[in-house]
């Protein structure tokens, strides 16, 4: 699957996710589908930390540029 087409797939699955927090459920079709979560910048679905919503690759590419606050590379 090209990287297009898991993004467009990301997004009807973001709008998936905003029908059941709003309660919307019956505008949702019956047969159940597993949602998978995404990075927001690269659209990885392996290794996605929820707190942040970007995958273990993204996450540390931007704590090692200082971009996420409070977080730094350990050393001792």
């Amino acid at each position: 699957m090209s990287t297009t087409a898991k993004r467009v797939e990301h997004e009807n699955n973001l709008k998936k996710i905003e029908l059941h927090k709003t309660g919307k459920k019956k505008m949702l079709p019956r047969d159940r589908i597993r949602i998978r979560m995404r990075c927001r910048l690269c659209g990885r679905s392996r290794a996605v930390y929820r707190k942040f919503g970007v995958c273990r690759i993204c996450f540390r590419n931007m704590a090692s540029q200082g971009l996420i606050p409070g977080v730094q590379k350990a050393s001792w």
